[in-house]
């Protein structure tokens, strides 16, 4: 069974991420010395963290895409002429949508 697409997670967290900053961000707009120190801090940890979410995603989209062309290019080697019938159906559908226009 597939894992889910991270896509929507992503969003969500960096949603997240995003909303609390601005909130620190608007904190530390009223804040001087120690407690703006504080909130820049944690704004840098949420931004810190935010980033290795996107670095860990990267990765595993990463994997999954050179799985697929793996799979892909073991199937062209396997059943060359479905390949080539598969291609020949897209190559006509592609042509029938660009001549309408």
């Amino acid at each position: 069974m597939s894992r889910p697409f991270p896509s929507e997670k992503l969003v969500d967290d960096f949603s997240t991420v995003l909303s609390e900053a601005e909130s620190l961000l608007h904190d530390a707009a009223s804040e001087t010395g120690e407690k703006a120190r504080d909130l820049r801090h944690q704004i840098e940890a949420k931004l810190a963290a935010a980033k290795l979410r996107l670095q860990e995603v990267e990765g595993q989209l990463a994997d999954r895409a050179r799985i697929c062309a793996r799979k892909t290019d073991d199937f062209v080697h396997d059943h060359p002429w479905q390949a080539v019938g598969v291609g020949a159906v897209i190559g006509f559908a592609l042509g029938l949508l660009i001549s309408r226009r």
